[in-house]
């Protein structure tokens, strides 16, 4: 059986991931693709779970061999990716595809897959409301956080690729919102029917 798939898109910080883990705790037969990535794991991060930690010359191995759905060098030496066994993987078991991917691989899994996917922009109130959560998380440097700011202020440009924008700045309302736009997709409601 082929499912679907629901890609949540978003600069860093504005809260993919907890969107993401709500609607995994609904009944939609959702399954997470687990990214793969070169970085270094985080604490408390397993191999498997968050993502699949490769190796800089695993990664590069698996980009020559075509087996990446998407992939990107989001950093210098550090990449991100959708194995394509990922998906399959899922759909064998009978699941859709929940993606929580940065707004390059969103659009580009979206132009993959087309109507079967549903690409869900996640937009933070405002860049300063993105640099506090990103201060307020700890887990990076001072330096690393201009670098994501700088970066996610080149993602919101993105957002007019994808089906939907959510704006997270209620988030029990950006969760609500996230079920209802998922909820219409996978019961084959029309595109204008989603909000």
């Amino acid at each position: 059986m082929k499912g679907k798939l629901i890609i949540i898109s978003a600069p860093s910080g504005a809260g993919k991931t907890t969107i993401v883990k709500h609607l995994l705790q609904q009944n939609f037969g959702l399954e997470f693709s687990v990214s793969a990535t070169s970085r270094k794991p985080r604490p408390g991060e397993v191999h498997g779970k968050e993502y699949y930690f490769l190796s800089e010359s695993n990664f590069r191995k698996k980009i020559e061999n075509n087996e990446f759905l998407e992939w990107e060098e989001v950093y210098n030496g550090i990449f991100y990716g959708t194995l394509k066994s990922e998906v399959e993987r899922i759909w064998v078991a009978g699941k859709n595809v929940i993606f929580d991917v940065d707004v390059v691989g969103g659009s580009n899994i979206k132009k993959f897959y087309g109507n079967e996917a549903l690409a869900v922009f996640v937009q933070p109130p405002s860049v300063d409301e993105l640099k506090n959560r990103l201060r307020n998380r700890s887990t990076e440097s001072e330096e690393k956080i201009k670098i994501r700011i700088a970066k996610a202020e080149k993602e919101l440009e993105f957002a007019k690729k994808f089906d939907v924008i959510i704006v997270n700045d209620d988030l029990p309302k950006a969760l609500i919102e996230a079920e209802k736009v998922v909820a219409g997709f996978l019961s084959g409601k029309n595109e204008n029917d989603k909000i």
